[in-house]
């Protein structure tokens, strides 16, 4: 009988040969990945697009999975294309936005009457608002130069995909073994569904209606903070903070006045607060969210890995392990620990003896 010592020095160095190869292979799988993402929403689309009536007919297969394509195709075509033109200028723009900031911050020591004045430097690394745009470029550039390969990758998906059922049903000796499997599959896509396509809708929410405040207002960017806004709202709290902050920084170098700074500020604060605590719990239906060590740790780790589309990435992929780990016995303590409350759902049990 194998000993409890030997099982964890095996699973620690599984976890170590794994996060080496994430980080070896990061040029091939980051595009992999995105790829994955394209592909699946791509199919989320063509059954929304299926299941609208059309009088008495809906749209055949091939029909709305074209327009899936096509609509994913042009959105991100446009998206890219505005938010590369925002980040430009923003980098043209950050120097100036930098020494407007070490005067108001020199302003603030004057009128407090400081013996040692508050410099930037003092509260964020040097050059921070050029960083901060160099990241933010990286990650559109990223996104944009393996493009080619994403679309290399999401075509055999789609050419091959017609196959997955077959070659997953021939995995196992028995029919039932097969049909056990097949409904854990489908419970686990159900849940995994149910998350991201709620999410992703509050998210473009959100995106819209900070773009539009910012538009109001009249602060320039407006379309990158609404991206911005867009891709932090996967991340719980410490994301919608983020994305109040930057526009509110913008608007208190940009303006003379605090009037638009205490606008934006209030006005994107009752956005993220209005939909992080009200619209989308109730629309969720039940707590996925992670616990704030969960997500410092996950943001850390696929951080470091795959910088900041990992960033990004990193509370949706620990979701999908907790959607998934919830659904074994032997791996639902992973899900209780990740998860903010614990209440992951219950295991299938029954399908699992099928499996055996």
């Amino acid at each position: 009988m194998r000993s409890p010592l030997l099982s964890v020095t095996l699973s620690v160095l599984l976890v170590c040969l794994i996060g080496w190869l994430l980080v070896v292979g990061r040029s091939l799988l980051l595009p992999f990945v995105i790829a994955l993402i394209v592909w699946y929403m791509i199919n989320a689309l063509s059954h929304l697009f299926a299941r609208i009536p059309i009088g008495r007919w809906r749209l055949p297969g091939f029909v709305s999975f074209s327009l899936a394509l096509l609509t994913i195709f042009v959105v991100s075509t446009v998206v890219l294309d505005i938010v590369m033109a925002n980040l430009t200028q923003l980098a043209q723009d950050a120097p100036t936005y930098q020494r407007r900031l070490e005067e108001l911050f020199a302003q603030i020591s004057t009128l407090l009457h400081l013996n040692d004045p508050i410099e930037l430097r003092d509260l964020l690394p040097d050059s921070i608002v050029p960083r901060m745009v160099t990241a933010g470029a990286s990650l559109v550039t990223t996104i944009a130069g393996s493009a080619s390969l994403v679309f290399i990758y999401v075509l055999f998906l789609i050419l091959e995909q017609s196959t997955f059922d077959r070659k997953f049903e021939r995995l196992f000796a028995s029919p039932a073994q097969a049909e056990a499997a097949f409904a854990i599959r489908e419970e686990i896509n159900r849940s995994i569904m149910h998350y991201f396509s709620i999410k992703t809708a509050v998210s473009v929410v959100t995106g819209v209606l900070t773009s539009l405040v910012l538009i109001a207002i009249g602060l320039p960017y407006a379309a990158l903070f609404g991206f911005i806004a867009f891709l932090l709202n996967y991340i719980p709290t410490i994301g919608s903070m983020i994305s109040v902050v930057f526009p509110s920084v913008l608007a208190a170098v940009y303006y003379d006045t605090l009037g638009p700074f205490l606008a934006i500020a209030s006005g994107l604060g009752a956005i993220q607060f209005t939909i992080g605590n009200f619209i989308e719990p109730r629309l969720m239906g039940s707590n996925l969210n992670l616990s704030g060590l969960v997500i410092m740790l996950s943001l850390a780790f696929w951080g470091a890995i795959w910088g900041v589309v990992g960033a990004v990435l990193c509370v949706p992929l620990t979701v999908m392990i907790v959607l998934v780990c919830a659904r074994f016995e032997s791996s639902r303590p992973i899900a209780v620990l990740l998860s903010q409350t614990g209440e992951v759902g219950l295991p299938r049990t029954g399908l699992q003896a099928e499996l055996k």
